[in-house]
């Protein structure tokens, strides 16, 4: 009897890009900038440095599509946080400021990845730019929930509450015994009281 031949099956060009990316978050998370290369990302992948060079330009691109990757996700779960807390103005704020105080915002291995594209926005003109873009937009959102809550200085206010919501956020990811979560989530809500 003659084995059947297993069906050879190529992922699409979509798969393998979001594979290397999903790697480079991984090396970024475990390795940090340092471990961080064509070989290392590869044997995360499970793919050959042909194929990276394939799909990216080289590793810069592919750390930079990452960053946006990483970028976008955090965006959709900011606005998953905010569709389902319902229509009140004031619990929309508020789920959209603490989204970052619960999972996947902070699975550990994020820090590690965003806390190198932080670095690279220092001296890297594309990660500068994805930053800025990143950030504006959490802003602006941020910034449209505090008017529809009926703040003033709404845009003063969104880079204040976005400084304290980052403040927090690294400090619990660096150190969750400190505070926790909820403690987090009980800071941001007094200041939210406070302000609006």
């Amino acid at each position: 009897m003659t084995p059947a031949r297993q069906a050879f099956t190529r992922e699409s060009a979509d798969a393998r890009r979001a594979d290397l990316i999903e790697a480079v978050a991984a090396c970024l998370a475990e390795q940090g900038l340092a471990g961080t290369n064509v070989r290392a990302i590869c044997a995360k992948a499970g793919v050959s440095p042909g194929l990276l060079r394939h799909y990216f330009a080289g590793i810069d691109d592919l750390i930079a599509a990452t960053y946006q990757a990483t970028s976008d996700r955090m965006d959709a779960i900011f606005a998953g946080a905010v569709e389902g807390a319902g229509p009140d103005p004031r619990a929309r704020l508020t789920a959209y400021l603490t989204a970052s105080f619960r999972a996947p915002v902070t699975d550990p291995e994020l820090l590690g990845a965003w806390t190198a594209f932080w670095a690279l926005a220092r001296s890297d003109a594309r990660m500068a730019a994805i930053h800025a873009d990143s950030y504006a937009g959490y802003r602006e959102r941020l910034g449209d929930l505090l008017v529809a809550c009926g703040a003033t200085d709404a845009g003063r206010l969104a880079i204040m509450l976005t400084a304290m919501v980052d403040g927090l956020w690294l400090e619990l990811s660096l150190d969750a015994d400190s505070f926790g979560a909820e403690a987090a989530v009980a800071m941001v809500e007094r200041a939210v009281a406070a302000l609006v």
